[in-house]
């Protein structure tokens, strides 16, 4: 299998970033309000926003989501001191610069485990392996019709 078509999987090297950050656990339906929070977070300690908003997923989301472990981010203009996560559940931390296999899948996401398998299996095929959670920048306004949504899709990668 092979990426779905007009989905062609790429390899870049990432630039270093700072982030805000609010680690998550349990069901995707909380990305909404998670976000909101982060951005909130963001917003009330006079940072500004400077990227696509992003989570990194820490677990196999086919062992159910009761059990998910995932991690949204903020791309922040500047550069910020790393913080822990405070008491309202958000911080700071610098993300290093990494090689990544991705692509850009356009749809629900229902349906986006078939954009997953395809970058895997591209990089199966292409002599890397996977090194690190995949990530989805989330390129689309929450408004986006479901059909519309457009998520570039990450997967930290090394060569064989």
């Amino acid at each position: 299998m092979s990426a779905p078509p007009g989905m062609p999987v790429q390899l870049k090297t990432t630039d270093a970033v700072c982030v805000a950050y609010r680690p998550m656990a349990g069901p995707y339906a909380q990305i909404p309000a998670g976000m909101g929070r982060l951005y909130g977070w963001v917003a009330g300690h006079g940072l500004r926003p400077a990227g696509m908003p992003s989570g990194v997923y820490l677990t196999d989301p086919a062992a159910g989501e009761e059990t998910a472990r995932w991690e949204l981010r903020a791309p922040l203009a500047g550069d910020h001191s790393d913080a822990p996560v405070d008491a309202s559940g958000c911080g700071i931390k610098h993300v290093a610069a990494h090689l990544v296999a991705w692509a850009t899948y356009r749809g629900p996401y229902e349906r986006i485990a078939a954009a997953y398998a395809g970058i895997a299996e591209w990089i199966r095929t292409n002599g890397y392996s996977v090194a690190g959670p995949p990530e989805e920048l989330y390129a689309s306004e929450p408004t986006t019709p479901p059909e519309d949504t457009l998520t570039e899709i990450r997967f930290p990668v090394a060569k064989v």
